[in-house]
């Protein structure tokens, strides 16, 4: 079988942003040490370990648990599924959290890749955000991090921020690529309905339509001339260097995810587990309280999430992993209007999103993927 990707929640949050959806609650040492049982005890308790080659630490600010405790989930990871070599290996941190001595303890404990939410490199942005760091401190980071031997790094950005302007947009594009990451994510600001910016409504100054589309194709812009390759909606890389966990969410691979909030694909079933840290710590057995989303990977699931993806997906090559699909057709009649409009592109059987087509995207795939 395929190696599995697995992912790893960390809910621990020194403060939650305003925007914040991800399941977290505040961090509390004792807490921290208790999960990270938890964690090891699931591991122990998947029924079908396999080979896994990629691992990805994200929350919350998993950084928060410390090295020790770090370095024992993937001594846990090794020994119940076995690393493949080469594995991409990715944690991700808040600008702040990081010190060589930390970083140094992750390095030798087999962390290859280190995600850093920068967000924004304007220090009034940063405020609104409710982020903890300050500007300079991402460049901080960045330094400690390649001292202690990390060459693969990851910076995440905000786009479509209240007050943000196209130009401080680019600001923040410019100074977050001068870094010199091996890869940027940058995804507009979206406001769910549970979080602060939900219930209280979005700060004044909060963008239209078309300043935020502005702000993005910006960023897409600038980045393609830094040498960055977009190869999804939100994210780009330097030659070599797109996710490879990602990559296994978009192209329906299985994945296991483990701890509140965890969400799995595995041999085409798709669970859970419920947004619950106490009970995650109490159970004993784990995989009893996930809850069951149906089945996965379907034609219309793939070809959704991999037009996500810049490269888009290809006819024939759907209907060849899905022998039971017979929607060629009706797709590309459907996708004929948007080719003429510019939004979507073709090369034979294959069909993509142009940047201008991402920005609508959700509407798009509702007409592409109709019954």
């Amino acid at each position: 079988m395929e190696p599995l990707g697995l992912y790893l929640h960390i809910p621990f949050c020194r403060s939650k942003c305003p925007y914040c959806d991800f399941y977290s609650l505040p961090y509390r040492e004792e807490t921290a040490a208790a999960y990270v049982q938890a964690l090891c005890r699931a591991m122990e308790q998947w029924p079908a370990p396999r080979t896994v080659d990629t691992i990805y630490l994200g929350g919350g600010t998993p950084s928060l648990l410390g090295g020790r405790l770090l370095a024992a989930l993937l001594e846990k990871a090794g020994r119940v599924f076995g690393i493949a070599a080469g594995a991409e290996i990715t944690l991700e941190a808040n600008p702040g959290t990081l010190s060589l001595p930390l970083l140094r303890e992750l390095r030798a404990g087999g962390y290859n890749r280190i995600s850093l939410g920068m967000q924004s490199s304007q220090e009034r942005e940063l405020v609104l955000l409710g982020r903890r760091h300050r500007p300079g401190e991402t460049a901080q980071a960045v330094e400690l991090a390649h001292r202690a031997g990390f060459d693969n790094l990851s910076l995440d950005l905000m786009l479509g921020i209240p007050g943000q302007t196209p130009e401080t947009a680019a600001a923040s594009v410019e100074d977050a690529a001068a870094l010199g990451p091996r890869h940027l994510s940058a995804y507009l600001l979206k406001v769910e309905p549970g979080t602060p910016f939900g219930q209280r409504g979005l700060p004044p100054g909060a963008l239209d339509d078309d300043t935020q589309a502005d702000c993005y194709l910006s960023a897409v812009e600038t980045l393609e001339a830094r040498g960055y390759r977009q190869y999804e909606i939100s994210n780009f890389a330097q030659p070599g260097f797109a996710s490879r966990h990602n990559r296994k969410y978009w192209n329906c691979d299985d994945y296991l995810g483990l701890g509140p909030a965890a969400h799995s694909l595995v041999e085409g079933r798709r669970f859970f587990f419920p947004r619950d840290l106490e009970g995650f710590l109490r159970w004993e057995r784990p995989f009893d309280h996930r809850e069951e989303e149906g089945t996965g990977a379907t034609p219309e699931e793939y070809l959704m999430l991999r037009l996500r993806l810049t490269e888009g997906v290809s006819l024939s090559q759907a209907a060849a992993r899905f022998p039971q699909w017979k929607g060629a057709p009706a797709f590309a009649r459907r996708a004929a209007p948007f080719l003429k409009t510019g939004l979507l592109c073709q090369e034979g059987d294959r069909y993509w999103f142009t940047p201008q087509g991402f920005l609508v995207s959700t509407y798009l795939l509702a007409r592409l993927l109709e019954d």
